[in-house]
């Protein structure tokens, strides 16, 4: 019987009931190697009368087997079960263990610290709260340490303790303290900002663990069993959307059919409007049915079964979300991977991916870049060894239904398995879609190969045609004009004897582009890849005249920064939507209006009019030849003509 229990004051039934109203956190150790992890989970139950005699003798005897602390209890064989540990005084594997306190119930995942291992590490760290990250007093902020700051942050874990051990090794000395948070303090902040405490103690004699010591009377905060027990974790998980990824379909009879499955985030009440992804399918909460009854209310992590008014199609991976807020549906995504396999990463490799409860082949496009756990600086990379961590972008063979990880962590996390073998070969965090990094991705067939350095030079080029090197982005509503100055532009510079090329969306889309619609995001596309086109064509000393609608400033911005700008100008042709659909010159706003299409700038979505073009053209007020001229006269300010 649990030492807590007290049979004078109340019955096994009311104790059960009080623990089980306890709120339960999750939380992780850990650090570097030998940094005392497993000692401290040990001395937490045993401190919390969380062992029981028997226990406490086996590991007494075992003790003296080993000899790992000179014939003294080695509390940390209480979680170092694999006699592979026991054997060498290390944690290889991940060890859970629970205990309760009268204030919290706690699941402690006890995770190893050689670099090795770092794999077994993040998976312990997935389902935590809160990490107690420990370093060594004798040696402070190892490499290891700063790892494993970084994979609690990548991973979401929200706030991390930071515990300073073995402070009676070092007699207790404040500036050692002092010196290890300043490292620390200074290397996490180059991190997202998260809640960190610090706490000295020395998990072997128990000073500032369970209960606080008079053995540093400079410390004045809690010991770390109070921060455990008073650290607000809150509800997170239902402040956020609702989400539920279908589990399974049940149907006991005809009168019934609900989706059973775990609620990941959010609450649901009946009468909710939901949608069902990725169909997009749309109806109504009749019912949140579960083994005891019916609920009015259902939040994560409950799991539930959504009884909906429709008879509608969803199936096993499909996911129920609200349908105001609803989640990003993609078959292209970047994440950040932790790489766990010895065979190393490779662009073009392809897995089967784990996501909720969807499983799909997937395949590696590319490797965008490395993170460097030293510097926190990204590097450039062909490939991702054993324990490395790299952002990548996927493509799946069916459509994910996900969030940002750091949104949702339920709905943006992700594994890849090996096809054949079903090894887990990585642990992901998905960050979005990947058109939204295509304008700064490195190349999939990465980095290790240049092309040949030219034999002409820009100056001799621009010597030769009388320019530099220039990229005019017209951009502007359809039907203000753009495409048909940009084409009287190129006429002019021909007269003058310089050397242009032409080209739009329109034209693009014929070819490069044939594989690409007209929504928001194929509209950036489009323009990306055209701008790689103009950047190549600026290099050979060319003027390039782009007439694209381009209706995004952000886009519009990572144009600029792509060609170079120093070469790049915007020109808005500014005619409004109201002279554009009167004009229509190519039917387009009649053909929207009488087959309702989607994807039409400044109908289906707004046009994002440029703040501080380097040329506003009232293409509605002034003629072709007058918006050339302006842009002629540009050019020559610019010296870009000669």
């Amino acid at each position: 019987m649990d030492p807590r229990f007290d049979a004078n004051t109340e019955t096994i039934d009311e104790y059960l009931l009080r623990h089980e109203r306890k709120q339960l956190l999750r939380f992780l150790t850990c650090g570097s190697v030998d940094d005392g992890k497993s000692t401290l989970i040990g001395r937490l139950l045993h401190d919390t009368k969380g062992i029981y005699e028997d226990q406490l003798a086996a590991v007494e005897g075992a003790s003296k087997k080993y000899g790992t602390q000179a014939g003294h209890a080695d509390l940390a064989l209480l979680v170092d079960g694999l006699r592979s540990e026991r054997e060498q005084g290390i944690t290889i594997d991940v060890a859970y263990r629970y205990f309760s306190t009268e204030h919290r119930k706690f699941i402690v995942a006890d995770t190893p610290g050689h670099e090795q291992y770092t794999r077994n590490m993040a998976t312990g760290a997935s389902t935590c709260d809160l990490a107690v990250l420990l370093v060594d007093a004798r040696h402070g902020v190892s490499v290891q340490t700063r790892r494993h700051c970084v994979i609690t942050s990548l991973l979401g874990i929200p706030k991390i303790i930071v515990a300073i051990n073995k402070m009676d090794i070092v007699d207790w000395d404040q500036s050692v303290y002092d010196r290890i948070k300043a490292d620390f303090e200074a290397f996490s902040s180059k991190l997202p900002g998260r809640d960190q405490t610090f706490v000295p103690m020395s998990a072997l004699e128990g000073d500032y663990v369970a209960e606080r010591s008079d053995k540093a009377p400079w410390y004045e905060g809690p010991c770390l069993l109070e921060l455990l027990e008073t650290l607000d974790i809150g509800g997170d998980e239902q402040q956020t959307p609702f989400r539920l990824p279908v589990n399974h379909v049940i149907r006991p009879d005809l009168d019934f059919r609900g989706f059973g499955g775990r609620i990941e985030s959010g609450v649901v009440r009946p009468g909710d409007r939901v949608a069902v992804l990725p169909a997009g399918t749309e109806s109504t909460v009749s019912r949140i049915a579960t083994f005891d009854g019916d609920l009015e209310m259902a939040g994560a992590p409950r799991s539930v079964a959504i009884v909906l008014e429709d008879e509608i199609d969803a199936s096993r991976g499909d996911m129920i979300v609200a349908l105001q807020d609803q989640p990003t549906v993609a078959d292209r995504m970047t994440a950040d991977l932790v790489w766990m396999h010895e065979e190393p990463l490779q662009p073009g490799r392809e897995f089967i991916l784990r996501h909720g409860t969807r499983v799909t082949p997937c395949r590696v496009r590319r490797i965008n870049h490395r993170l460097d756990i030293d510097t926190l600086e990204t590097v450039a990379c062909d490939g991702l060894a054993l324990n490395e961590i790299g952002r990548v972008e996927l493509e799946t063979d069916v459509p994910l239904v996900f969030d940002a990880y750091e949104k949702i962590r339920g709905t943006g996390s992700l594994i890849l398995v090996d096809r054949i073998g079903n090894w887990t070969m990585a642990a992901g965090m998905i960050r979005g879609k990947s058109s939204d990094l295509r304008w700064t991705a490195s190349p999939a067939s990465g980095t290790s190969r240049h092309g040949d350095e030219g034999l002409v030079t820009p100056q001799e080029r621009e010597t030769r045609f009388g320019q530099k090197p220039v990229t005019i982005l017209l951009t502007g509503l359809a039907g203000s004009g753009k495409t048909r100055i940009a084409a009287m532009l190129e006429r002019a510079l021909f007269d003058l004897g310089r050397v242009a090329i032409r080209f739009d969306g329109t034209t693009m889309r014929q070819g490069l582009n044939r594989d690409l619609g007209f929504s928001a995001e194929d509209r950036s596309e489009n323009l990306r890849r055209s701008m790689e086109t103009a950047k190549l064509v600026n290099d050979e000393g060319i003027i390039c005249v782009a007439a694209f609608v381009a209706p995004r400033a952000a886009t519009r911005e990572k144009a600029a920064v792509l060609v170079g700008p120093e070469r790049f100008l915007t020109v808005h042709c500014a005619a409004p939507l109201e002279y554009c659909q009167a004009l229509d010159p190519t039917g387009l706003y009649a053909d929207a209006q009488a087959r309702s299409l989607e994807g039409i700038p400044g109908i289906s979505f707004d046009y994002e009019t440029p703040e501080n073009p380097d040329l506003s053209l009232p293409s509605h007020e002034i003629d072709p030849e007058e918006s050339v001229n302006r842009i002629l006269a540009l050019l020559k300010k610019r010296d870009f003509l000669r």
